[in-house]
């Protein structure tokens, strides 16, 4: 059977290294390396650049990206028994391919990568959002990243893109929407996958904003819409009111009505009240 790189299909790399999914690990593998070409060129051009995949294991997606040109690939996984057939894919593109054994949560890229740099990857369900939040909230801001092309599970993804007054509003929207342009690219249904999972996924592209959308100081702007979220179904004048007695009056000086609720205040509702509560 014919691939788009000369290596075995996925199914039988998947069998010669007896590689079944772990559950614990988050692992859902993704075989058709059709998709997985796809996925690495909603990406955008990849010649230029040195890309991060986090949790590739048997190196679906890496093969999509190297087949799209990447420049140069970096793939943090944490599985050991993953290791021989990425070795395989490494060796069919020299130079091009750095595999790095660990966890993604304790490694640092940047050691091993030369920007500009863009991320791409099928994320273990059990910490992509957790690195999402991360890449989002670097000390110095642009970040060393270009683009981030993230598979999550469909309603992350829903979240990551909502708009006010929607179902799926809350912190992650307003987070990833202060300082990029995110948007749902692809919806994949679970037989795309092996094992099938219980959700639906979806491809998220957000691309970097040189300076935030609005501004406003990160640190009270995150402590606003946690109290705000965390109590979402209260009035905000209810809901923010241990920040001070005034909490109306600067609800109110932002442009803001005390009896609205947390989801029905935009991106820029909340930073005019971020820069309002700083002064």
């Amino acid at each position: 059977m014919a691939t788009i790189d000369g290596l075995p299909p996925l199914r039988e790399v998947i069998a010669a290294h007896d590689l079944v999914a772990r559950k614990q690990l988050g692992q859902n593998f993704l075989l058709d390396l059709n998709l997985t070409a796809k996925i690495a060129r909603m990406a955008g051009d990849l010649s230029a650049c040195d890309v991060l995949e986090v949790g590739p294991g048997p190196g679906g997606l890496t093969r999509g990206l190297l087949v799209e040109g990447a420049r140069r690939v970096l793939a943090v996984e944490k599985d050991p028994r993953c290791l021989p057939a990425l070795a395989e894919i490494a060796a069919r593109y020299p130079g091009r391919l750095e595999v790095v054994n660990g966890d993604a949560m304790e490694i640092d890229p940047l050691a091993h990568l030369t920007p500009p740099i863009k991320v791409v990857a099928n994320l273990p369900y059990n910490v992509g959002t957790e690195l999402l939040i991360r890449w989002l909230t670097p000390k110095i801001w642009p970040p060393v990243w270009q683009s981030l092309t993230l598979m999550f599970q469909k309603e992350v993804a829903e979240r990551i893109v909502a708009k006010p007054r929607g179902d799926h509003y809350g912190r992650l929207a307003l987070l990833a929407q202060w300082r990029c342009e995110a948007k749902i690219v692809m919806h994949l249904p679970p037989e795309a996958f092996t094992p099938a999972p219980k959700v639906h996924s979806a491809v998220v592209h957000l691309t970097r904003l040189e300076a935030p959308r609005y501004p406003a100081n990160e640190a009270i702007l995150q402590r606003l819409t946690a109290m705000a979220f965390n109590q979402r179904r209260k009035m905000l004048r209810s809901s923010l009111k241990s920040w001070g007695p005034d909490i109306e009056d600067r609800l109110l000086a932002a442009g803001i009505p005390p009896t609205a609720r947390a989801e029905e205040i935009s991106l820029e509702g909340f930073c005019a009240l971020a820069r309002e509560v700083a002064t």
